[in-house]
Protein backbone atom coordinates (compact mmCIF):
# COMPACT_ATOMS: atom_id res chain seq x y z
CA UNK A 1 0.00 0.00 0.00
CA UNK A 2 2.68 2.26 0.65
CA UNK A 3 4.21 1.58 -2.31
CA UNK A 4 1.24 2.23 -4.50
CA UNK A 5 0.82 5.59 -2.60
CA UNK A 6 4.10 6.43 -3.50
CA UNK A 7 4.57 5.07 -7.27
CA UNK A 8 1.38 5.91 -8.60
CA UNK A 9 1.51 9.89 -8.17
CA UNK A 10 4.85 9.75 -9.78
CA UNK A 11 4.18 8.06 -12.45
CA UNK A 12 0.91 10.21 -13.11
CA UNK A 13 2.81 13.43 -12.93
CA UNK A 14 6.13 12.00 -14.79
CA UNK A 15 3.60 11.64 -17.56
CA UNK A 16 1.96 14.73 -17.89
CA UNK A 17 5.12 16.73 -17.47
CA UNK A 18 7.10 14.26 -20.47
CA UNK A 19 4.12 15.16 -22.63
CA UNK A 20 4.12 18.65 -21.93
CA UNK A 21 7.90 18.99 -22.49
CA UNK A 22 7.35 17.14 -25.92
CA UNK A 23 4.03 19.18 -26.94
CA UNK A 24 6.31 22.71 -26.35
CA UNK A 25 8.95 21.37 -28.25
CA UNK A 26 7.26 19.94 -31.38
CA UNK A 27 5.67 23.60 -30.95
CA UNK A 28 9.47 25.18 -31.19
CA UNK A 29 11.28 23.23 -33.63
CA UNK A 30 8.41 23.90 -36.78
CA UNK A 31 11.35 22.51 -39.29
CA UNK A 32 8.81 22.28 -42.37
CA UNK A 33 7.28 25.79 -41.72
CA UNK A 34 10.53 26.75 -41.83
CA UNK A 35 11.20 24.64 -44.96
CA UNK A 36 8.35 26.22 -46.62
CA UNK A 37 9.29 29.79 -45.54
CA UNK A 38 12.70 29.63 -47.53
CA UNK A 39 11.49 28.09 -50.54
CA UNK A 40 8.57 31.13 -50.83
CA UNK A 41 11.09 33.70 -50.32
CA UNK A 42 13.76 32.14 -53.04
CA UNK A 43 11.05 31.96 -55.34
CA UNK A 44 10.06 35.97 -54.69
CA UNK A 45 13.91 36.69 -54.44
CA UNK A 46 14.09 35.04 -58.03
CA UNK A 47 11.14 36.99 -59.14
CA UNK A 48 12.97 40.31 -57.96
CA UNK A 49 16.02 39.82 -59.35
CA UNK A 50 14.14 39.58 -63.23
CA UNK A 51 14.33 43.22 -63.02
CA UNK A 52 16.53 46.22 -62.53
CA UNK A 53 17.55 46.89 -58.77
CA UNK A 54 19.89 48.98 -57.41
CA UNK A 55 23.56 48.12 -55.69
CA UNK A 56 21.47 48.40 -51.92
CA UNK A 57 18.24 46.35 -53.55
CA UNK A 58 20.71 43.49 -54.40
CA UNK A 59 22.95 44.03 -51.13
CA UNK A 60 19.38 43.84 -49.14
CA UNK A 61 18.60 40.43 -51.74
CA UNK A 62 21.47 38.77 -50.66
CA UNK A 63 21.39 39.79 -46.96
CA UNK A 64 17.95 38.11 -46.62
CA UNK A 65 18.35 35.18 -48.41
CA UNK A 66 21.22 34.45 -46.14
CA UNK A 67 19.03 34.87 -43.56
CA UNK A 68 16.75 32.87 -44.75
CA UNK A 69 19.34 29.96 -44.84
CA UNK A 70 20.46 30.57 -41.37
CA UNK A 71 16.65 30.13 -40.43
CA UNK A 72 16.65 27.14 -42.06
CA UNK A 73 19.51 25.74 -40.78
CA UNK A 74 19.10 26.64 -37.06
CA UNK A 75 15.21 25.09 -37.40
CA UNK A 76 16.70 21.92 -38.73
CA UNK A 77 19.50 21.82 -35.78
CA UNK A 78 16.45 22.23 -33.26
CA UNK A 79 14.37 19.62 -34.65
CA UNK A 80 17.17 17.43 -34.70
CA UNK A 81 17.54 17.68 -31.07
CA UNK A 82 13.87 18.22 -30.02
CA UNK A 83 13.53 14.12 -31.42
CA UNK A 84 15.86 12.74 -29.28
CA UNK A 85 15.38 15.67 -26.34
CA UNK A 86 11.97 13.69 -26.41
CA UNK A 87 13.58 10.18 -26.39
CA UNK A 88 16.04 11.32 -23.76
CA UNK A 89 13.00 12.69 -21.36
CA UNK A 90 10.86 9.23 -21.55
CA UNK A 91 14.05 7.35 -20.53
CA UNK A 92 14.88 9.63 -18.05
CA UNK A 93 10.98 9.41 -16.67
CA UNK A 94 10.99 6.20 -16.68
CA UNK A 95 14.62 5.59 -14.44
CA UNK A 96 13.32 8.70 -12.33
CA UNK A 97 10.28 6.10 -12.08
CA UNK A 98 11.80 3.15 -11.31
CA UNK A 99 14.35 5.42 -9.05
CA UNK A 100 11.30 6.74 -6.63
CA UNK A 101 9.49 2.74 -6.81
CA UNK A 102 13.02 1.28 -5.62
CA UNK A 103 13.36 4.15 -2.60
CA UNK A 104 9.61 3.93 -1.72
CA UNK A 105 9.75 -0.14 -1.54
CA UNK A 106 12.72 0.09 0.50
CA UNK A 107 11.24 2.63 2.80
CA UNK A 108 7.73 0.71 2.88
CA UNK A 109 9.53 -2.55 3.54
CA UNK A 110 11.83 -0.66 6.91
CA UNK A 111 8.37 0.78 7.64
CA UNK A 112 6.32 -2.72 7.37
CA UNK A 113 9.78 -4.36 9.56
CA UNK A 114 9.80 -1.58 12.23
CA UNK A 115 5.59 -1.84 12.64
CA UNK A 116 5.17 -5.69 11.82
CA UNK A 117 8.20 -7.27 14.02
CA UNK A 118 7.69 -5.57 17.24
CA UNK A 119 3.56 -6.37 16.71
CA UNK A 120 4.46 -10.11 16.15
CA UNK A 121 6.63 -9.89 19.53
CA UNK A 122 4.32 -8.41 21.30
CA UNK A 123 1.25 -10.54 19.95
CA UNK A 124 3.70 -13.60 21.25
CA UNK A 125 4.43 -11.68 24.56
CA UNK A 126 0.80 -12.40 25.32
CA UNK A 127 0.32 -15.95 24.85
CA UNK A 128 3.46 -16.02 27.08
CA UNK A 129 1.71 -13.65 29.69
CA UNK A 130 -1.89 -15.45 29.46
CA UNK A 131 -0.17 -18.86 29.73
CA UNK A 132 1.72 -17.91 32.82
CA UNK A 133 5.64 -18.20 31.70
CA UNK A 134 8.16 -15.91 31.65
CA UNK A 135 9.41 -13.31 29.31
CA UNK A 136 12.15 -13.23 27.79
CA UNK A 137 14.90 -11.50 29.54
CA UNK A 138 16.57 -9.72 25.73
CA UNK A 139 14.74 -8.26 23.38
CA UNK A 140 15.91 -6.21 20.04
CA UNK A 141 14.98 -2.94 20.53
CA UNK A 142 13.14 -2.60 16.87
CA UNK A 143 10.59 -0.61 16.12
CA UNK A 144 9.58 3.22 17.33
CA UNK A 145 10.97 4.25 21.13
CA UNK A 146 6.81 3.89 22.11
CA UNK A 147 7.47 0.40 21.35
CA UNK A 148 10.15 0.12 23.87
CA UNK A 149 7.76 1.65 26.27
CA UNK A 150 4.94 -0.84 25.59
CA UNK A 151 7.51 -3.99 26.30
CA UNK A 152 8.31 -2.32 29.57
CA UNK A 153 5.01 -2.08 30.26
CA UNK A 154 4.34 -5.21 29.56
CA UNK A 155 6.85 -6.88 31.55
CA UNK A 156 5.86 -4.51 34.90
CA UNK A 157 1.86 -5.80 33.65
CA UNK A 158 3.67 -9.94 33.80
CA UNK A 159 5.58 -8.87 37.08
CA UNK A 160 2.20 -7.56 38.65
CA UNK A 161 0.67 -10.36 37.39
CA UNK A 162 2.86 -13.21 38.11
CA UNK A 163 3.35 -11.53 41.77
CA UNK A 164 -0.67 -11.59 42.17
CA UNK A 165 -0.25 -15.48 41.42
CA UNK A 166 1.99 -16.11 43.68
CA UNK A 167 0.09 -14.09 46.25
CA UNK A 168 -3.31 -15.92 45.51
CA UNK A 169 -1.61 -19.28 45.70
CA UNK A 170 0.51 -18.61 49.20
CA UNK A 171 -3.24 -17.31 50.03
CA UNK A 172 -4.61 -21.07 48.95
CA UNK A 173 -1.81 -22.55 50.46
CA UNK A 174 -2.12 -20.97 53.87
CA UNK A 175 -5.46 -21.15 54.02
CA UNK A 176 -5.24 -25.01 53.63
CA UNK A 177 -2.49 -25.09 56.42
CA UNK A 178 -4.44 -23.07 58.99
CA UNK A 179 -7.50 -25.29 58.14
CA UNK A 180 -5.47 -28.38 58.20
CA UNK A 181 -3.83 -27.09 61.70
CA UNK A 182 -7.69 -26.29 63.38
CA UNK A 183 -8.66 -29.73 62.20
CA UNK A 184 -5.63 -31.48 63.88
CA UNK A 185 -5.43 -29.32 67.25
CA UNK A 186 -9.07 -30.08 67.80
CA UNK A 187 -8.70 -33.70 66.97
CA UNK A 188 -5.21 -33.52 69.06
CA UNK A 189 -7.02 -32.04 72.65
CA UNK A 190 -10.06 -33.84 72.61
CA UNK A 191 -7.87 -36.96 74.03
CA UNK A 192 -5.04 -34.77 75.66
CA UNK A 193 -7.77 -33.84 78.64
CA UNK A 194 -8.31 -37.73 79.32
CA UNK A 195 -4.88 -38.13 79.08
CA UNK A 196 -3.64 -35.54 81.54
CA UNK A 197 -6.29 -36.84 84.15
CA UNK A 198 -5.11 -40.47 83.84
CA UNK A 199 -1.49 -39.32 84.14
CA UNK A 200 -2.11 -37.00 87.05
CA UNK A 201 -4.01 -39.99 89.20
CA UNK A 202 -1.00 -42.57 88.04
CA UNK A 203 1.09 -39.53 89.72
CA UNK A 204 -0.36 -40.22 92.86
CA UNK A 205 -1.12 -43.87 93.19
CA UNK A 206 1.61 -45.66 91.26
CA UNK A 207 3.99 -47.08 92.83
CA UNK A 208 7.56 -46.35 92.81
CA UNK A 209 8.95 -48.69 89.70
CA UNK A 210 6.30 -47.39 87.58
CA UNK A 211 7.32 -43.03 88.73
CA UNK A 212 9.83 -42.77 85.72
CA UNK A 213 7.23 -44.35 82.87
CA UNK A 214 4.52 -42.17 84.57
CA UNK A 215 6.89 -38.90 84.39
CA UNK A 216 7.61 -39.63 80.38
CA UNK A 217 4.18 -39.83 80.05
CA UNK A 218 3.68 -36.81 81.55
CA UNK A 219 6.22 -35.06 79.87
CA UNK A 220 5.16 -36.36 75.98
CA UNK A 221 1.60 -35.00 77.36
CA UNK A 222 3.22 -31.89 77.81
CA UNK A 223 4.69 -31.76 74.35
CA UNK A 224 1.67 -32.81 72.69
CA UNK A 225 -0.66 -30.22 74.50
CA UNK A 226 2.41 -27.76 73.38
CA UNK A 227 2.25 -29.07 69.91
CA UNK A 228 -1.77 -28.15 69.77
CA UNK A 229 -1.14 -25.40 71.40
CA UNK A 230 0.81 -24.16 68.22
CA UNK A 231 -1.38 -25.46 65.94
CA UNK A 232 -3.96 -24.08 67.33
CA UNK A 233 -2.96 -20.73 67.25
CA UNK A 234 -1.50 -20.92 63.40
CA UNK A 235 -4.74 -21.77 62.89
CA UNK A 236 -6.46 -18.90 63.72
CA UNK A 237 -5.63 -15.31 62.35
CA UNK A 238 -4.29 -12.76 65.14
CA UNK A 239 -7.65 -11.32 66.67
CA UNK A 240 -8.55 -9.35 69.67
CA UNK A 241 -8.89 -5.63 70.34
CA UNK A 242 -6.40 -3.19 68.57
CA UNK A 243 -4.43 -0.95 70.62
CA UNK A 244 -1.36 1.31 70.58
CA UNK A 245 1.74 -0.74 70.97
CA UNK A 246 4.76 -0.06 72.49
CA UNK A 247 7.15 -1.74 70.38
CA UNK A 248 10.50 -1.35 72.25
CA UNK A 249 8.99 -2.30 75.72
CA UNK A 250 7.40 -5.00 74.03
CA UNK A 251 10.67 -6.52 72.79
CA UNK A 252 12.52 -5.60 75.51
CA UNK A 253 10.35 -7.68 77.75
CA UNK A 254 10.30 -10.38 75.16
CA UNK A 255 14.58 -10.54 75.02
CA UNK A 256 14.42 -10.59 78.72
CA UNK A 257 11.88 -13.42 79.45
CA UNK A 258 13.37 -15.62 76.57
CA UNK A 259 17.15 -15.65 76.31
CA UNK A 260 19.11 -17.49 78.38
CA UNK A 261 21.90 -15.66 80.62
CA UNK A 262 24.76 -17.55 78.97
CA UNK A 263 24.14 -15.87 75.58
CA UNK A 264 25.47 -12.50 75.27
CA UNK A 265 22.60 -9.94 74.38
CA UNK A 266 22.79 -6.34 72.78
CA UNK A 267 19.65 -4.38 72.55
CA UNK A 268 19.66 -0.84 70.69
CA UNK A 269 16.70 0.95 70.24
CA UNK A 270 16.50 3.84 68.23
CA UNK A 271 15.20 7.25 69.99
CA UNK A 272 11.47 8.23 70.06
CA UNK A 273 9.94 5.27 68.00
CA UNK A 274 6.19 5.86 67.05
CA UNK A 275 3.86 3.59 68.82
CA UNK A 276 1.73 1.13 65.80
CA UNK A 277 -1.63 0.03 66.33
CA UNK A 278 -1.86 -3.89 66.07
CA UNK A 279 -2.32 -6.98 68.32
CA UNK A 280 -0.28 -7.07 71.49
CA UNK A 281 -0.71 -11.01 71.88
CA UNK A 282 -0.10 -12.48 68.66
CA UNK A 283 3.20 -9.81 68.34
CA UNK A 284 4.54 -11.10 71.45
CA UNK A 285 4.23 -14.66 69.94
CA UNK A 286 6.21 -13.90 67.04
CA UNK A 287 8.88 -12.18 68.01
CA UNK A 288 9.09 -14.78 70.82
CA UNK A 289 9.35 -17.32 68.37
CA UNK A 290 11.75 -15.55 66.08
CA UNK A 291 14.31 -14.89 69.51
CA UNK A 292 13.88 -18.60 70.34
CA UNK A 293 15.17 -19.86 66.86
CA UNK A 294 17.70 -17.40 67.46
CA UNK A 295 18.72 -19.08 70.90
CA UNK A 296 18.86 -22.13 69.30
CA UNK A 297 20.93 -21.20 66.78
CA UNK A 298 23.71 -19.65 68.63
CA UNK A 299 26.85 -22.50 70.53
CA UNK A 300 25.69 -23.73 73.75
CA UNK A 301 28.86 -22.98 75.81
CA UNK A 302 28.46 -19.58 74.67
CA UNK A 303 32.08 -18.97 74.80
CA UNK A 304 33.67 -16.14 72.89
CA UNK A 305 35.56 -17.81 70.05
CA UNK A 306 32.61 -19.98 69.48
CA UNK A 307 29.92 -17.07 69.34
CA UNK A 308 26.85 -16.98 71.22
CA UNK A 309 26.11 -13.11 70.64
CA UNK A 310 22.33 -12.59 69.94
CA UNK A 311 21.94 -7.99 68.63
CA UNK A 312 18.68 -6.97 68.65
CA UNK A 313 18.00 -3.25 67.18
CA UNK A 314 14.80 -1.05 66.55
CA UNK A 315 14.81 1.37 64.41
CA UNK A 316 12.06 3.38 62.23
CA UNK A 317 12.87 3.15 58.10
CA UNK A 318 11.02 5.21 55.38
CA UNK A 319 11.06 3.98 51.88
CA UNK A 320 8.82 2.18 49.40
CA UNK A 321 5.79 3.90 50.47
CA UNK A 322 6.00 2.24 53.99
CA UNK A 323 6.39 4.17 56.74
CA UNK A 324 7.87 1.07 59.56
CA UNK A 325 9.10 0.10 62.45
CA UNK A 326 11.57 -2.47 62.13
CA UNK A 327 13.09 -5.08 64.45
CA UNK A 328 16.02 -6.78 63.69
CA UNK A 329 17.30 -9.88 65.01
CA UNK A 330 20.82 -11.10 64.20
CA UNK A 331 22.34 -14.51 65.77
CA UNK A 332 26.18 -15.47 65.91
CA UNK A 333 25.33 -19.08 64.59
CA UNK A 334 26.37 -20.82 61.64
CA UNK A 335 23.80 -19.41 59.28
CA UNK A 336 20.86 -21.26 56.91
CA UNK A 337 21.60 -22.87 53.92
CA UNK A 338 20.56 -21.68 50.92
CA UNK A 339 17.98 -24.72 49.99
CA UNK A 340 16.50 -24.40 53.58
CA UNK A 341 16.70 -20.34 53.84
CA UNK A 342 13.92 -20.54 50.71
CA UNK A 343 11.32 -22.78 52.21
CA UNK A 344 11.63 -21.41 56.01
CA UNK A 345 8.72 -19.43 56.86
CA UNK A 346 6.70 -22.29 54.91
CA UNK A 347 4.18 -24.44 57.87
CA UNK A 348 5.72 -27.81 58.91
CA UNK A 349 9.59 -26.87 57.82
CA UNK A 350 11.90 -27.37 60.86
CA UNK A 351 15.51 -28.64 61.31
CA UNK A 352 15.08 -29.09 65.27
CA UNK A 353 14.25 -32.37 66.37
CA UNK A 354 10.77 -32.30 67.91
CA UNK A 355 10.18 -29.10 66.41
CA UNK A 356 6.18 -28.56 64.81
CA UNK A 357 7.57 -25.70 62.12
CA UNK A 358 4.69 -23.11 62.70
CA UNK A 359 6.98 -21.02 64.87
CA UNK A 360 8.07 -18.92 62.00
CA UNK A 361 5.18 -19.75 59.98
CA UNK A 362 3.09 -18.00 62.90
CA UNK A 363 5.16 -15.18 63.28
CA UNK A 364 4.78 -14.55 58.74
CA UNK A 365 1.32 -14.91 59.84
CA UNK A 366 1.54 -11.96 62.04
CA UNK A 367 3.29 -9.77 60.02
CA UNK A 368 1.03 -10.06 56.95
CA UNK A 369 -2.00 -9.45 59.34
CA UNK A 370 -0.41 -6.10 60.30
CA UNK A 371 0.33 -5.30 57.21
CA UNK A 372 3.92 -5.82 57.70
CA UNK A 373 6.22 -8.01 56.49
CA UNK A 374 9.31 -10.63 57.76
CA UNK A 375 12.79 -11.08 55.82
CA UNK A 376 15.40 -13.52 56.93
CA UNK A 377 19.20 -12.93 55.46
CA UNK A 378 21.90 -15.18 55.95
CA UNK A 379 25.31 -16.75 55.01
CA UNK A 380 26.84 -20.00 55.98
CA UNK A 381 29.46 -19.06 58.91
CA UNK A 382 28.32 -15.41 59.18
CA UNK A 383 24.97 -16.22 61.47
CA UNK A 384 21.45 -14.83 60.34
CA UNK A 385 19.53 -11.43 60.21
CA UNK A 386 15.49 -11.52 60.78
CA UNK A 387 13.98 -8.16 59.61
CA UNK A 388 10.57 -7.85 61.29
CA UNK A 389 8.74 -4.84 59.82
CA UNK A 390 5.54 -3.06 61.42
CA UNK A 391 3.79 -0.25 59.60
CA UNK A 392 2.64 3.09 61.49
CA UNK A 393 -1.00 3.40 61.27
CA UNK A 394 -3.53 5.32 63.45
CA UNK A 395 -5.68 3.39 65.66
CA UNK A 396 -8.83 4.64 63.50
CA UNK A 397 -7.19 2.99 60.22
CA UNK A 398 -5.71 -0.06 61.38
Amino acid sequence: MLLLFAVIPTVAVTMFWTGTASRALSLLSSGSAWERIARSGETALAAARAGTRTLSQQRAFDAHEAELRRSVELAKRLDFVAGRTVRLLGVGALLMVIGIAVGASRVAGHLSRQLSRPLDELVGWTRLIRGGEPLPDFADRRGAPEFEVLRTSMRTMAQELESGRQRALEAERAEAFRESARRFAHELKNPLTPIRFAVDRLRRSAPDELRETVEVLAEEAARLETMARSFAQFGRLPDGPLAEIDVAELVTKAVRSTIPERLTVTLDVAEELPLITGYYEPLVRAVTNVLLNAVDACPVDGRATTGGRIRVRLARERGSGLDAVVISIHDSGPGIPPEVLRHMFDPYVTTKPGGTGLGLAIARQTMAAHGGDIHAHSAPGAGTEMRLRLPITRVETA
